[in-house]
């Protein structure tokens, strides 16, 4: 069964849970036991994070590795091609095909913020609507892409930003995931949006519990998600050190 017939006829959630690579052999080793955990829950599927500009490729492929190769769990490899020339991309990418990943999830990625030296190649792709075609030419993956509910942070506007999303889906997208966002009001309007384009591909909401008040501060300002006025007030309610209400209401905000 391929990963979009996943959604076919559905009739009740999926549950997945994504990775990323650890930073070192003992957050690798800590991660291995918690990777053993949440597969046991039988989830949907699973998926591991690309650093940006190529930086986590070594601990991606290595995570990618091991959670394929648990028996009947669909793994989605995410790609990120920002500054990479078509050699390298060809590269990563035929590693993941060796290693029998079916679905890749295809963005364009951000500029690495810890190399300051990180140059991009120059025939890098700019957007991921002329990374897809590559990759279709290529590989028989089942393709993913990214939309965006409250519009990408660097799009002029909303409409332009599912003009783009319209544009990938021609280019070969199979299914889209959502960012996550805290009002789910504006991922209803996005997906009402998107079928009013054309876009009938399916589209999964993306989940981001709250672990900490700065956390979310710090990740809502990099994705460019607005955190709205009743979590706030209902965060600062709940002392800051009290990390496990912190967590439980992340969870209910989540759910």
């Amino acid at each position: 069964m391929s990963f979009t017939d996943l959604y076919k006829n559905r009739t009740k959630p999926t549950i997945s849970f994504e990775f990323f690579p650890a930073r070192d052999e003992v957050a690798y080793e800590k991660q291995l036991k918690i990777i053993d955990t949440l597969v046991s829950l039988k989830p949907d599927f699973v998926s591991s994070t690309f650093g940006a500009g190529g930086s986590t490729y070594k601990g991606s492929y290595e995570l990618v590795k091991k959670l394929i190769s648990y028996d009947d769990i669909k793994v989605i490899a995410y790609f990120a091609a920002y500054g990479l020339g078509p050699d390298v991309i060809r590269e990563f990418l035929d590693g993941y095909s060796d290693l029998g990943v079916e679905t890749i999830l295809c963005v364009r990625g951000d500029e690495p913020q810890e190399d300051p030296d990180f140059t991009p190649h120059p025939d890098c792709f700019q957007h991921t609507t002329e990374l897809l075609p590559f990759v279709r030419e290529r590989y028989d993956f089942c393709t993913e892409v990214a939309g965006y509910p409250e519009g990408h942070k660097e799009a002029v506007s909303f409409e332009q930003d599912i003009q783009f999303l319209k544009q990938k889906v021609e280019n070969g997208a199979e299914y889209i995931i959502a960012q996550y966002c805290y009002d789910t009001t504006r991922f209803f309007d996005f997906a009402t949006k998107c079928r009013e384009y054309g876009i009938d591909i399916p589209i999964i909401a993306g989940v981001m519990p709250i672990y900490s008040t700065k956390m979310m501060n710090w990740l809502t300002s990099l994705c460019g998600v607005t955190v709205t006025d009743e979590i706030r007030e209902k965060l600062a309610a709940i002392p800051e050190d009290d990390k496990k209400a912190v967590a439980n209401f992340g969870c209910y905000v989540s759910a």
